[in-house]
């Protein structure tokens, strides 16, 4: 079997290409109705998966289906930011924030985790609260610009969630390879022999850097839709998630570490608002 980086990027990329294309071809021939644009992608989109199908089987297929849809999200993105109405734009610019998002996760882990890398890598079905939380920022996406279509048009506000996403998104993939082996996107119970507590570069900075990445670029994506319920909704949220997870992970970082990671935590503090950790309770 190929390398799971090759199979994701040629996939993803190939996608990608296809429905670049097809937008073009679209766009020149002036082709840029709701009805016309979701029958020709829709079609592109069925025969991409058709033919996935029939060249790879088991694990293969389920990365190369995955990258495919996630390459076709991201060209579909740009496109509908380039040729929908004004307050519609904005959501094919967070399709393609999104997308890349999930398909950098996968790559990133690959490269520094090979032996964890799994279709779960892509974090597409990270938990039940995550789809939910994406499915209702889409529902008030669409309500607002549907009633306040105005609402949607601040691109400026927009523009400054897309640097917060890509701010945040560097900061993660940053942090996931500094960290390289010793990064894992689950918790781990059990300390492996090479595992070494990092406390250099972005680490020095923050204790948890990845989640502080992932923090802002949950919020960025909000900002970017102009979501006025979703924005603090998703801080509010994140923010709970984040010291929740922080706290579990700390509790099994100070028995890795003992005092090693004591003396890490009156260093450098968490990188989250408000957000403290876990402290060991003295003898």
């Amino acid at each position: 079997m190929a390398s799971p980086i090759r199979i994701c990027f040629e996939h993803f990329m190939g996608s990608f290409l296809v429905f670049s294309i097809m937008g073009l071809l679209n766009f020149k021939q002036n082709l840029t109705t709701f009805g016309m644009n979701a029958f020709i992608f829709s079609v592109s989109a069925i025969m991409i998966i058709t033919l996935i199908k029939i060249a790879f089987t088991d694990e293969v297929f389920k990365i190369s289906l995955r990258a495919a849809l996630l390459g076709g999200i991201f060209s579909l993105g740009f496109y509908i930011y380039f040729v929908a109405p004004a307050h519609i734009k904005i959501f094919g610019l967070y399709m393609s924030v999104m997308a890349f998002f999930h398909v950098s996760e996968f790559i990133a882990i690959a490269i520094v985790q090979p032996n964890q890398v799994s279709t779960d890598s892509f974090v597409l079905n990270h938990s039940p609260q995550y789809t939910i939380a994406a499915v209702t920022s889409w529902i008030e996406f669409f309500i607002e610009a549907m009633f306040f279509p105005g609402s949607k048009q601040y691109f400026i506000i927009a523009y400054i969630g897309f640097a917060i996403c890509v701010i945040g998104e560097f900061l993660r993939k940053l942090a996931m390879f500094t960290a390289g082996g010793n990064f894992s996107h689950l918790v781990q119970y059990e300390k492996a022999k090479d595992h070494v507590l990092v406390t250099k570069g972005v680490y020095s900075w923050f204790r948890h850097p990845s989640y502080v990445g992932w923090f802002y670029w949950a919020i960025g994506t909000q900002i970017l839709l102009l979501n006025p319920i979703c924005i603090p909704a998703y801080a509010i949220v994140s923010w709970i998630f984040f010291n929740s997870r922080i706290s579990t992970e700390e509790e099994m970082l100070l028995k890795f570490f003992n005092q090693q990671y004591v003396n890490y935590q009156k260093k450098v503090g968490t990188g989250l608002p408000f957000i403290k950790g876990f402290e060991k309770q003295q003898d």
